[in-house]
């Protein structure tokens, strides 16, 4: 291993002696493993490398990554005992009352959502959650160079199935089965290579589809529009940016200003021609838009939580706050 490898792996070692507790090795992981990591950002460099560098760096990355992997999984381990050790059970305490669960705050903004597209005519869809390459990325329009199908953002089950990056792989299959007017949503897990406080490997995701004639871009900025009001409440500022997806054009970012900022909230676009010819949709006669927003991030908004991994951690005295809510 290169020098400078052994340096970082010296580093991530005195780091992890000082580390105490789950949270802060956490957020060691994600400082060396994140998406945007110390040893994620060493991996761009193959990208420059030429064939015969590309060969010894791999091996060399993957060494380095095998072994910081190893170093934080056996501190987890060492964590966890020693919780449990120290661990101790009062025999003579009285019993606690049963309590009933509540939703997960996750589960209360997925029905929500539903709720509001259902009541403009859009019906729920699910599908596979482990993928083919046709239905995840060609027939979206991706192309084979698209950094998106890379192994450091994406989890292949195999040479050619993966874990779904985003529900548009359901959407695809809804319209390769079915003829227009189509119009559905799409919930579910997704899954991408990440970690850090506002990242999950694994997050919720809802896409919604509209296929139909004389379909434009003033209905999809209306349908969003009135839904950001009934999801928050009360009108929002909000406002469209032009952006690039490969599935859609043009395609669009949407932010709303939320306690003084502009935060993006979701994109969407009119459906590119590529992909209607893809799944056998003539574009000539019949056009559509399509959106997608990230489940967990306006959850974090509408609740005031400021750390992602809290979905995930089961905590007792966070998750009883959502009691009562539907």
């Amino acid at each position: 291993m290169p020098k400078e490898y052994s340096s970082l792996i010296s580093e991530l070692r005195e780091k992890l002696d000082s580390c105490t507790s789950e949270h802060d090795l956490a957020n060691i992981k994600s400082h060396y493993l994140g998406k945007k990591g110390v040893i994620s950002n060493e991996f761009l460099k193959l990208r420059a490398a030429s064939s015969e560098e590309r060969k010894i760096l791999g091996i060399n990355l993957n060494t380095l990554k095998d072994e910081a992997q190893n170093l934080i999984a056996n501190k987890m381990s060492k964590l966890s005992s020693a919780e449990d050790s120290n661990e101790k059970i009062d025999i003579s305490l009285p019993g606690s009352n049963i309590r009933l669960g509540s939703r997960h705050p996750v589960s209360l903004t997925i029905n929500r959502i539903i709720n509001i597209l259902g009541s403009y005519g859009f019906e729920t869809v699910d599908g596979f959650e482990i993928e083919d390459e046709f239905h995840n990325f060609d027939a979206l329009n991706i192309p084979d160079s698209h950094p998106a199908r890379d192994m450091h953002d994406t989890f292949y089950v195999s040479d050619s199935k993966l874990l779904r990056t985003h529900t548009s792989s359901v959407q695809i299959r809804s319209m390769l089965s079915s003829s227009p007017p189509i119009r559905i949503m799409t919930p579910g897990k997704v899954y991408r290579s990440d970690s850090d406080p506002t990242h999950s490997p694994m997050f919720h995701q809802i896409e919604g589809l509209c296929i139909d004639e004389d379909i434009n871009f003033c209905h999809l900025k209306s349908l969003l529009t009135a839904f950001i009001s009934e999801l928050f409440g009360r009108d929002m500022d909000i406002r469209f940016r032009p952006s690039y997806f490969p599935f859609t054009e043009p395609s669009a970012e949407l932010d709303i200003k939320f306690n003084g900022k502009w935060l993006e909230v979701l994109g969407c676009g009119m459906v590119h021609p590529n992909v209607l010819s893809n799944v056998k949709i003539d574009y000539k006669k019949y056009s559509g838009f399509a959106f997608g927003l990230g489940i967990e991030r306006l959850a974090m908004l509408q609740y005031g939580i400021t750390d992602l991994r809290m979905f995930y951690e089961n905590d007792i005295s966070f998750l009883s706050q959502f009691e009562g809510l539907k």
